[in-house]
């Protein structure tokens, strides 16, 4: 089948690979090179906190920038704002792969972090251009699909390169593969925002446009709702190199222990998500996956609290939770796209912009502070996924309120 728009002819399972594969290069960016950590610290001569600055720097750019991607798509379009960031993401993989010391390696996250986020953002945004509801829903699906084996092959990948070439080897892997992806994405994508459709990059326009998007309560509640729901599950893949080695005894190519369920539970919610479009309502979607997070979220505490973590029973509830939370991501993801027809690039951005402050924050601070110990970071799954029930419940009382008033 092909895509329904008049400038696009590519089919919809290569759109769907291509927008995938732009949203892999964040978790790649991630995951890969976890397992050298250790051997990065020794190296550079970098303390177990340096090395975790890597990534709450990368984060913190990640999060940051995500302010600004959709908004430039909005005013140049779609596709040069994918091939820049893609391009400084390049630069920035050969700057690590050619650190020689901790500074310099901080440095050139941060601009990974900056650039990596082009892709993820100015994606959700093409896949509304081009479609309606149930059908977004199920490109949005099988890009999720696509995208859920970029955390189960990266920290096996990683183990691999770092144990054969070293760890630097890990970052000449990002640049090439981004390399491949500019290349396929010049030549796969066209451009879904029409001229006519783009906005001025004027301070004062964009600076209102910022206003009218973030000041939305419904956008604040619905963003904070993904990016908690996600981050229950983050949280371990954050914490893998604590969790992983000191409470589960396991080496450092034995990470598929924890990111395979995790990653199977993300391929196989999005399944159940694009079967769910156009048979379910969004709202009673989004239900289903909170019942599969909650009850996960449960047993993980309960077992967590009375047993001590032993395989596979300390990362079956992972597999639960991970399902919950892709089943319900791209029907809230498209409600917040929704609600801005005219900025969606911006909303996208913004959206983006908040699930990655909650990164930082849980890469930062959660998981440092509760990683030590099973027990608690069962706790700061579950207290998470509370706070994302929240926000969706909130949400849901807004828009009841909204009906009610018309």
């Amino acid at each position: 089948m092909t895509i329904h728009h008049a400038h696009h002819q590519t089919p919809r399972w290569l759109l769907a690979l291509l927008l995938a594969a732009l949203a892999t290069i964040g978790p790649f960016a991630v995951d890969t090179y976890m397992p050298a950590f250790g051997g990065m610290a020794q190296d550079l001569h970098a303390t177990t906190l340096e090395m975790q600055q890597t990534l709450s720097v990368y984060l913190g750019a990640f999060a940051f920038m995500f302010l600004f991607h959709g908004a430039l798509s909005d005013s140049y379009g779609r596709k040069p704002v994918i091939l820049v960031g893609l391009s400084i993401f390049a630069v920035a993989s050969v700057g690590c792969a050619l650190s020689q010391s901790i500074g310099q390696l901080i440095f050139f996250r941060a601009l990974q972090g900056g650039s990596v986020g082009a892709g993820m953002v100015v994606g959700r945004a093409m896949i509304r251009d081009l479609f309606d509801d149930t059908e977004a829903q199920k490109l949005m699906s099988m890009v999720t699909l696509w995208f859920g084996l970029a955390p189960a092959v990266a920290p096996i990948l990683g183990g691999h390169l770092y144990t054969w070439f070293g760890w630097h080897s890990i970052f000449w892997f990002m640049a090439v593969f981004t390399l491949i992806l500019i290349v396929m994405s010049h030549f796969g994508f066209h451009e879904t925002l029409s001229e006519e459709r783009r906005h001025s990059f004027r301070p004062r326009p964009l600076l209102l446009g910022y206003r009218e998007v973030g000041a939305s309560p419904k956008f604040l509640l619905l963003s904070l709702a993904i990016g908690l729901n996600f981050n229950g599950f983050f949280l371990y893949i954050l914490s893998a190199p604590v969790f992983l080695p000191e409470h589960l005894k396991l080496g450092p190519q034995e990470y598929a222990w924890l990111f395979l369920p995790g990653i199977a539970g993300i391929m196989t919610g999005a399944f159940l998500s694009g079967r769910a479009a156009g048979k379910l309502k969004p709202e009673q979607t989004v239900a289903r996956a909170y019942y599969f997070m909650c009850s996960a979220a449960l047993v993980n505490l309960v077992y967590s609290l009375w047993l001590p973590p032993q395989l596979p029973w300390a990362v079956i509830p992972i597999f639960f939770y991970a399902l919950g939370s892709a089943m319900a991501m791209p029907t809230i993801s498209l409600r917040v796209l929704d609600l801005f027809p005219t900025r969606r690039g911006m909303a996208a951005s913004l959206m983006g912009f908040v699930s990655g402050v909650v990164n930082t924050v849980v890469a930062g601070v959660v998981s440092p502070a509760f990683s030590f110990s099973p027990k608690w970071l069962a706790v700061a799954m579950a207290c998470i996924l509370a706070s994302g029930l929240c926000c969706w419940m909130g949400y849901l009382r807004l828009s009841r309120r909204s009906t009610t008033a018309r």
